[in-house]
């Protein structure tokens, strides 16, 4: 520990230095003590500094600059006019970052600094809606705390995830990195996101292997008009809190510490300056002490909105909306300590920002060792371990979904079959870590075609048959599709033509999902469809293996393909666990987060709709809610997925038939395993509030349960059903349970359920 660093804190009364080892005991009260003597020496510059955060502009352990923008943020980064920092990694880089703001500024206080782990740092996980998919709390979480080990180990000790909104539309590329469309299981995977990275209890924070998380984007950002990022939001109110704030709010009780706002607009507003999301919902009615970060830039965007004539009128609607730090707007740092003087922004309003995000660095156990989370020891222990890659396996084979299995071609067979392997993205080692993967290396995924190879039995035969793209795919870039080189087609079909089994591993492109990955048609791209279905014709027995980063329109593929599986982009292990899968030593168990449309114009699909006055045809005429060239229902429906072996559900039973508010409703249903493997189900609960004040689903999603089944077996499960299952919010954000009948619906997806009613009086 250099010496200057011990005088630097001693100097202001903060805490004493603490070895990397030992935690914190300081408790709420003491905390707030701490903030208050050190804001009384704070200067109006020095508290806005706080509400500052720059995006890393050197090789900090290089020369300082200069020159340029490098410069000037350098000159405030020594003045202690930033409060944060994000993209600066490596134990190294932070270390000398954090340096300069404890050792070389007035009052010595560090940074917090941030970065994008979304489905981990180094080692990747599954995609966040692949994990979903998992219906897994307990491996959602340990990814999560695999990601927060990795990052933490690096220097990392914010993270901005986890993403929890909801969305219905499989344009926005987004829906990658949430949960789906569903609110309660969004709630399920936002609660576990947010205990793996930070522990279970605030106190685990200061732990050097726990990192801050963040609930974006707040609020209403998945449902973007047309699927088009960065575009407007306008939705009902009933929506607004019964579908979308659910998941912030689950996370906001399970301890997160920090919430992003979004780049939509909400009733006209940008979320950014929208003080009815921030300062009514968030830190009025939840009593959020944390803070709230922007998105990039989103403060000086809001000119761009035609919200605010410039910098400084967008610097005061964001701080009186409740924005506490500005993501590299240069506004806060610009504009706020001359509104202050000028009488335009109450002190109070600073004061407020800056408590709340000196809190979050002194619950971090940034002011006992700012060095806390550089350990050079830790980032080379931790970081790609064997453990880690254990981890994210597990999660992976977890996280796919078996679609379809006719002629149970699947699982392979392990000696004796002839199988050709096709498709570019079989061998890609790149595409399958995914969209968010910016701490990672290139090409470190396990390729499915290095899965396969491990199982010696069969013998395997790979053709590319077309390139996927053209040119090289990045982070920056539109990737561009192959649609014209058909060069490798014969030799992929005379693979096909000898091969007892063809598996095609075809999908989208990692970097066609994720931030500004809008998509009008969500099929096969490029080549892809075309050469499927020339395969198809020398050899219809093909596994069809997608990788993607959402929901996908595949009618042909749906009607002809006897076996498909969604297999998502599931990060570093990718290939060893389509393997274990296919080859059927792990039985997948995955359920569908998000409903697979027959094609693009059924988008958004989702299965908890309303049901319209005209929802059947009962008059036998044209007249009813429908298309008259497709059926309305979906291709795969929300809680879809197959296993090797099937479950038989008996019919649910209620302990009773009536009930008082306030009671439990207990159901229950018997689950027998009658196939031919041991398997996991994930049992799914249904409720309908058949008669109410504002009109209800058809379905809502209210409880669920994996229930593991050796073959032959039966298990007993029971669900209960209280006023936080049978409520909702009402026009003016009440929670509600109003009286009536209930349907409840228990089964294997939305799609397949048994029902029966009870009364609630």
């Amino acid at each position: 520990m250099i010496k200057t660093f011990t005088v630097a804190i001693s100097m202001f009364t903060l805490c004493a230095v603490h070895s990397q080892t030992q935690m914190p005991t300081q408790g709420k009260q003491d905390i707030e003590q701490k903030i208050n003597t050190l804001m009384a020496k704070m200067t109006l510059e020095e508290k806005v500094g706080q509400m500052n955060q720059y995006n890393g502009f050197w090789d900090v352990t290089g020369p300082s600059p200069k020159e340029g923008n490098a410069a000037l943020k350098y000159e405030h980064l020594r003045k202690g006019w930033v409060g944060s920092m994000l993209s600066v990694r490596g134990v190294k880089e932070v270390r000398a970052v954090q340096k300069i703001a404890v050792e070389e500024t007035r009052l010595g206080i560090p940074l917090i600094i941030g970065f994008d782990v979304i489905h981990g740092y180094k080692t990747l996980s599954p995609i966040p809606l692949a994990e979903a998919a998992s219906w897994d709390m307990d491996a959602v979480k340990r990814s999560a705390q695999v990601a927060a080990d990795e990052a933490s180990a690096s220097g990392i000790n914010w993270t901005f995830g986890p993403m929890v909104d909801i969305s219905r539309d499989a344009r926005w590329g987004r829906v990658m990195e949430g949960a789906g469309e569903d609110p309660y299981l969004g709630s399920k995977v936002a609660a576990a996101r947010v205990q793996g990275f930070q522990g279970d209890t605030k106190a685990d924070l200061a732990k050097p292997n726990t990192i801050a998380a963040c609930a974006k984007h707040f609020a209403g950002y998945g449902f973007a008009e047309a699927g088009r990022e960065y575009n407007t939001v306008d939705m009902s109110n009933s929506t607004l809190y019964n579908i979308v704030l659910p998941p912030f709010k689950a996370a906001k009780d399970a301890g997160v510490r920090t919430f992003m706002n979004s780049f939509n607009t909400l009733n006209g507003i940008p979320a950014t300056g929208n003080s009815f999301l921030q300062r009514d919902i968030l830190k009025g009615k939840w009593g959020f002490d944390g803070f709230v970060i922007t998105d990039w830039a989103s403060i000086r965007e809001m000119i761009t909105w035609g919200f605010a004539k410039d910098r400084k009128e967008a610097s005061l609607k964001a701080v009186s909306a409740g924005a506490d730090m500005d993501m590299e707007s240069y506004a806060y740092v610009n504009e706020l300590v001359k509104l202050v003087n000028e009488g335009k922004v109450d002190i109070s309003l600073i004061d407020d920002a800056v408590k709340r995000i000196l809190r979050v660095k002194y619950e971090l156990g940034l002011f006992d060792d700012p060095y806390r989370y550089c350990n050079e020891k830790r980032e080379k222990t931790v970081i790609n371990s064997k453990a880690n890659h254990e981890a994210v396996l597990d999660v992976a084979k977890k996280s796919i979904v078996l679609l379809k299995n006719d002629n149970h071609l699947l699982p392979l067979k392990k000696t004796g079959q002839k199988i050709a392997l096709i498709g570019a993205l079989a061998a890609d080692k790149n595409s399958p870590l995914g969209s968010w993967r910016i701490a990672s290396d290139d090409n470190t995924a396990v390729s499915v075609l290095e899965g396969m190879q491990q199982y010696k039995g069969n013998s395997l035969h790979y053709e590319k048959g077309a390139d996927l793209i053209v040119g090289k795919a990045t982070f920056l870039d539109e990737v561009v599709y192959n649609t014209t080189d058909r060069s490798g087609y014969e030799a992929a079909k005379k693979a096909a033509k000898e091969a007892d089994v063809v598996v095609m591993v075809l999908g989208e492109h990692g970097f066609s999902s994720g931030e500004a990955r809008s998509r009008t048609s969500i099929d096969l791209p490029g080549l892809q469809q075309e050469l499927l279905e020339e395969i198809y014709k020398v050899n219809p027995n093909i596994v069809l293996v997608l990788n993607n980063g959402r929901p996908l329109a595949l009618p042909w593929a749906a009607a002809h393909i006897p076996a498909i599986v969604e297999a998502w982009q599931l990060g570093t292990e990718t290939g060893n666990a389509v393997a274990q899968v296919l080859y059927g030593d792990y039985n997948p168990s995955g359920k569908l987060p998000m409903s697979f449309p027959r094609n693009l114009g059924q988008v958004p699909i989702y299965y908890n709709l309303l049901n319209t006055g005209r929802p059947v045809d009962a008059d036998k005429n044209v007249f009813w809610s429908h298309y008259s060239d497709v059926e309305k229902t979906p291709q795969f429906a929300f809680g879809h997925g197959l296993s090797y072996t099937t479950f038989k559900y008996s019919a649910p039973k209620a302990n009773k038939t009536t009930y008082t508010k306030g009671e439990a409703v207990k159901i229950q249903v018997n689950i027998t395993n009658t196939g031919a493997y041991d398997g996991k189900e994930v049992a799914q609960l249904y409720i309908q509030d058949v008669t109410a004040s504002l009109a209800r689903p058809i379905k809502e999603l209210k409880g669920f349960e994996m229930v593991s089944l050796k073959k032959g077996e039966s298990k007993t499960v029971t669900f209960t059903l209280t006023d936080n299952e049978l409520g909702f919010y009402d026009n003016n954000g009440n929670y509600i349970v109003e009286p009536g009948i209930f349907k409840v619906f228990v089964g294997t997806s939305s799609d397949d359920v048994q029902e029966l009613e009870f009364e609630l009086k």
